[in-house]
């Protein structure tokens, strides 16, 4: 049976079966650990019965309660090829929106490669939808462009009104993100 439970130091020297998936994105021991520091309750890991880790997802609480920004975020989202297609990213988005609920977030919010549609698929069926676009979000490397994401938003409870995911009618850049 699948366990999840909390992403540990020790997961970081695990989790390379995750991590080498092309379209997962990476980053340096630093930045998982001030995750883990942070916001534990936001980084939780999928572990097979044989010790395995099969997925994770990092993400923290952010924004202005007074403008009703509140929310949850996901950082990273990732499962190992193959674990996938067993419903184990919509629960850790499940788990990651129970948090952020309890936390009294207005919304969810996550970046996505737009070329990544098998990912906004997935999401939009979880219930997101695309918010903004973000020009220029991921760098590219190797001569390549640079790509663009959708921020893709769930609203909460809280949010009764759903004001957190209209739409915005034109595309945003990376600096006139808060």
């Amino acid at each position: 049976m699948t366990t999840l439970r909390a992403f540990t130091c020790d997961d970081l020297f695990r989790f390379n079966n995750i991590n080498l998936d092309p379209l997962t994105e990476t980053y340096g021991i630093p930045f998982y650990l001030q995750y883990l520091a942070h916001w534990p309750e936001y980084f939780i890991v999928a572990e097979a019965p044989g010790g395995e880790l099969m997925g994770y997802i990092m993400g923290k609480a952010e924004g202005s309660v007074a403008r009703e920004e509140w929310h949850g975020h996901v950082t990273a989202l990732s499962v190992a090829p193959e674990f996938r297609r067993l419903g184990l990213a919509a629960k850790l988005m499940e788990l990651l929106e129970e948090i952020s609920e309890k936390k009294g977030g207005f919304f969810v919010d996550l970046f996505v490669r737009v070329s990544n549609q098998v990912a906004v698929n997935m999401y939009k069926q979880l219930g997101y939808s695309v918010y903004r676009t973000v020009l220029e979000y991921y760098s590219a490397s190797s001569g390549e462009p640079d790509e663009d994401a959708y921020d893709m938003r769930k609203a909460l409870s809280r949010d009764t009104e759903k004001k957190s995911v209209i739409p915005l009618p034109h595309p945003v850049r990376p600096e006139d993100i808060e």
